[in-house]
């Protein structure tokens, strides 16, 4: 049978039914059941076995999935397809949807449906954030739930209506089917020439009045389904344009998420279902959800600084300056090593440091010990600047990217959450391990309150720092001071400290994050302190850019 035929059923069982002009006597001959009522497909997405072994990898990992079905499956039929034609339209790289024409008539619901949610302004947006990606799929089902639900009760009369096509046609079927026994139960009154034919055809009429009436049967439910249908169409743009958009604001967001904290495309792939879900739920109701974007614009303003970093290199040529360092040396001193009488001169001029060479400006290799953040996580840290964040949300958000810091560079990372002296916590972060998404959630949501104390966290950093030094001989590490407050120190822990600060060749970086007065000269910071800076604009990611160019 040719797609026509298969696609109108109807049309091919009239294609067998005598032509008005044939002699009334003519005998027809029974169709087989399968020419009149063929099998419709269930799926209005075509699918491949790939993409259908995905889905029920999905559907088994995911209980909100079997959950949402269950529920469906209560109130309507055939929603677990429907289920798996929206996660294939979302997964799928190029979704293509079959014509109506090609569908069990129960499915045309489901068909018209799936056809909306493509068709919606929104839905390529919703597809960039889910293409390839089973669990962004799946979370896109679950968020297009309620218009689902309220798509399917509109719905209902069409629903009712297709499966009594589907009835009608399996009933003229059955009819041909019946039909097609008689000639068989009366093959003995055909081998006696009683009216039978030798090649198992009946009369005419016979075929005719069954056909006819199976045909009007199926043409009259079709009519019915159609008009069930038409009517249900209006408000099922209207809901899946607004499924569409809330899944795609959805899936959008936790992107954004999932970006800001530094969770990259590989690491969520090599997550199983439940894991990414806990770790989305968890992400979203973090303590700095709501700063997700700071921490992310946070993050790509030191990425941007990394890349304009220049390591081992001699930088911007700014002038000649007067030294002994052979690899800048101007050639026209390097011309008097050809005249023997000149290079004593030479020699002189190189023990004394008095040999011209090119001055540079630019940024050299620095620490290679470990990055360490201090911050600070006192009551007032949680007070609120300009935009609404808060000092804690800015402070988290350079600490943060600091980590990125230290693992581009292959430095170990540790962070130091402090306020009063009985109040601090130490989250290290070695280079060669991987940072955990859920450590670094530890971290950057730690909040201790009380007052502030420095020698504390200082103390401890310092002692990291020895720690290091004396397991792998490592220096010049670098302590990043994250504070709003500033407090005293004993002179006797400030002899301590800067003996170790000479032993060990750290630097530190103090940042006054909404005080003006911590970064002020004669304040202890700026006492502590090799580089210091003052923060008031919270919305300004750039305010300590140049920490990510000498860090």
């Amino acid at each position: 049978m040719d797609d026509d035929a298969r696609a109108h059923p109807d049309a091919a069982a009239e294609g067998t039914a005598s032509r008005p002009d044939e002699p009334a006597g003519r005998a027809g001959t029974w169709p087989a059941p399968s020419a009149a009522a063929p099998a419709g497909h269930t799926g209005a997405v075509v699918a491949d076995r790939y993409d259908r072994v995905v889905w029920h990898d999905t559907y088994g990992q995911s209980a909100a999935l079997r959950e949402l079905a269950g529920e469906l499956g209560e109130r309507h039929a055939y929603t677990a397809d429907l289920l798996t034609d929206a996660f294939l339209a979302a997964y799928k790289a190029a979704p293509r949807l079959r014509g109506a024409a090609e569908m069990e008539h129960s499915r045309l619901v489901n068909h018209r449906v799936v056809a909306a949610l493509l068709d919606s302004p929104g839905f390529a947006e919703l597809h960039r954030e889910t293409v390839g990606d089973p669990y962004a799929a799946a979370m896109a089902v679950l968020a297009q739930a309620g218009a689902l639900r309220r798509m399917l009760d509109d719905a209902r009369p069409a629903r009712d209506r297709d499966e009594r096509v589907d009835r009608a046609r399996q009933g003229a079927g059955d009819a041909v089917t019946v039909g097609a026994e008689a000639p068989r139960q009366t093959g003995d009154e055909a081998d006696r020439g009683d009216g039978g034919d030798d090649d198992g055809t009946v009369p005419s009429p016979a075929a005719d009045a069954v056909r006819q009436t199976a045909g009007d049967a199926a043409r009259r439910a079709a009519a019915d389904a159609g008009r069930a249908l038409a009517a249900a169409v209006p408000g099922v743009p209207g809901a899946a344009r607004g499924a569409v958009a809330r899944s795609a604001a959805g899936a959008r967001k936790e992107a954004a998420l999932m970006r800001a904290w530094g969770v990259g495309a590989g690491e969520q792939e090599r997550m199983s279902f439940d894991e990414r879900a806990r770790l989305a739920e968890r992400l979203r109701t973090s303590r700095l959800a709501e700063w997700a974007e700071l921490i992310g614009r946070f993050r790509q303003m030191a990425d941007g600084e990394r890349a304009r970093k220049v390591e081992n290199a001699t930088g911007e040529l700014i002038g000649v300056t007067l030294g002994d360092d052979l690899s800048r040396v101007v050639p026209s001193e390097l011309a008097s090593l050809g005249l023997p009488e000149l290079r004593a001169v030479f020699a002189a001029r190189y023990a004394a440091g008095e040999l011209m060479l090119y001055d540079s400006r630019g940024e050299q290799a620095t620490g290679r010990g470990a990055v360490i953040a201090c911050v600070d996580t006192s009551h007032s840290m949680y007070e609120a600047g300009p935009g609404g964040i808060t000092r804690e949300a800015w402070a988290k958000a350079c600490a943060l990217s600091l980590l990125d810091q230290a693992r581009h560079g292959g430095r170990d990372f540790v962070g130091i959450v402090f306020s009063a002296a009985d109040k601090l916590r130490v989250f290290r972060f070695p280079a060669g391990r991987p940072a955990g998404p859920d450590r670094v959630l530890d971290f950057a949501e730690t909040f201790l309150g009380g007052g502030t104390s420095y020698q504390r966290p200082l103390t401890a950093a310092c002692e990291l720092l020895e720690e290091e030094f004396n397991d792998s001989a490592r220096r010049r590490g670098d302590i990043v001071m994250l504070t709003d407050d500033d407090c005293g120190v004993t002179e006797e822990w400030m002899r301590g400290w800067n003996e170790a600060k000479r032993r060990l060749g750290f630097r530190v970086f103090g940042v006054g994050i909404g005080a003006p007065r911590v970064a002020a000269a004669g304040s202890v910071l700026e006492a502590l302190c090799d580089n210091l800076r003052s923060v008031e604009d919270f919305t300004d990611v750039h305010a300590a850019a140049d920490l990510f160019r000498v860090i």
